[in-house]
Order: C-alpha cells, then structure tokens, then sequence
C-alpha cells in the first residue's frame, strides 16, 4: 500500500478529509503529516486520527531535513494541503510527479506567490470574475505553474465576500480533492 505525507501549514481542514478518506478506503495510507507551524491545527487533528506528525521549521527545510523524514518513513507521494512554505529542490527531485496541491482558485488565473487563503477570493472577487473554484496540479520549482490534474468550479456571485466564496471553495475541495489524490496514487 502507498504511503501518503500532507504537508499543511493552518487548520488542516483538508488534512482531515484526506486522512478519513483513506481510512475508510485503504487504497492507500497517510501515513504522516508534517507542518511548519508549532501551533498549526493540523497537529490536533493528526494526533486524534492516529497519525504521526512532524514539525520542520522553514530552515531545516531548507537544509534538507523534511526529505531525510519523508525518506525515513517510506513515502510515496506527497499532498500539500495548505501548506504555505515552497517545496525545496530535493524534495521536488526525488518526488516527480508525486507531489500534488490544491489552489483555491482557476489557475492560471490568481496563482503565485502570495496567493493562498482570502488573498486569493479577494482577488477573484475584485478582478469581477463570474466563476471561481479549484485547481489541482502537479508542483514544480514555480508557485502554482505545476501541470493541471483537475479543476471544478463555483459561481462568484454579485454579493460575495472572500468568507462566503471560500465557503463555496472549500465544498469543492472537500468533494475532490481526497478522490484525485486516489486516483493518482493508484495510477502510479
């Protein structure tokens, strides 16, 4: 069975969606959570799901420490779920085409650095964009230009805020992105 790592920075809202979805499916395992954040949600979440956690600060990052642990606990692919921090060059080496994330909009549209939360559903909404949704792709040395696996979207409605749209966002992700993961994961 392949072993799955979520990378997250925040709540760890879509953590908790993956880890349960492959508890009840067993097509593959999470079998660990790393965060960058000591007081990160997804540390709580991971702990009551049964599932180890680690926190790897922006430098040891950085000096190669997060894939001496996901080489240590026999990972085969890796899930970014909120996870704010750019994925080093060696992770990026050693895991291609199996390192996936979710934007909270339509790339190519609103990607980049500095867009992730309600950044991004401001900028959608500012731009006067009539449609929003997800995108989840492949990673690469750039923030959000790695190869599109999926998209779904929402309508932007006329009296939307960045809370109500991402309300819309996270519906859509919840949906998708544990069976995408699934279908990846399998295909390999």
């Amino acid at each position: 069975m392949k072993k799955i790592a979520i990378l997250a920075s925040g709540e760890g809202t879509n953590a908790e969606r993956i880890i349960r979805y492959f508890a009840e499916r067993k097509t593959a395992e999470v079998a660990l959570v790393i965060t960058n954040k000591m007081q990160a949600g997804v540390l709580k979440r991971a702990n009551r799901l049964g599932i180890q956690s680690v926190i790897i600060t922006a430098p040891e990052f950085a000096e190669g420490e997060a894939l001496r642990v996901l080489h240590r606990h026999g990972i085969d692919f890796v899930v970014l779920a909120g996870f704010l921090l750019k994925v080093p060059e060696d992770i990026l080496h050693d895991y291609p085409h199996r390192i996936v994330n979710i934007h909270p909009a339509l790339l190519p549209k609103f990607g980049g650095k500095g867009m992730y939360g309600e950044h991004v559903h401001w900028a959608v909404i500012n731009a006067g964009e009539k449609e929003s949704g997800i995108t989840i792709h492949y990673i690469n040395e750039q923030y959000d230009e790695g190869s599109i696996i999926f998209q779904a979207s929402c309508p932007v409605l006329p009296e939307d805020t960045a809370d109500t749209l991402a309300q819309r966002v996270h519906e859509l992700e919840y949906a998708h992105y544990p069976e995408v993961i699934e279908k990846i994961v399998l295909s390999e």
